[in-house]
């Protein structure tokens, strides 16, 4: 499973990569957890606001930071 946090290094990228990390953590799963502050990157993905969240290269959430919990919701229901 791929994950990616796409945004510009604001504090709430930083918050959502953080979640990312916990959820990942709790549910005792591997992901390779990417970190994208590439403008085009993010332009390419598709995102028009930040932070954006990509599973498996498939946008679930833009715009706001997801608790830990929906971070979790979103990983499980991409599987």
């Amino acid at each position: 499973m791929v994950i990616k946090v796409l945004g510009s290094g604001c504090a709430n990228c930083k918050r959502l990569l953080e979640h990312v990390q916990n959820g990942v953590k709790e549910l005792h799963i591997t992901a390779d957890i990417q970190y994208i502050t590439d403008y085009m990157q993010i332009v390419d993905a598709g995102l028009l606001r930040t932070p954006g969240l990509m599973i498996d290269d498939k946008i679930v959430s833009y715009g706001r930071v997801p608790s830990v919990d929906e971070v979790k919701a979103l990983i499980h229901n991409t599987k």
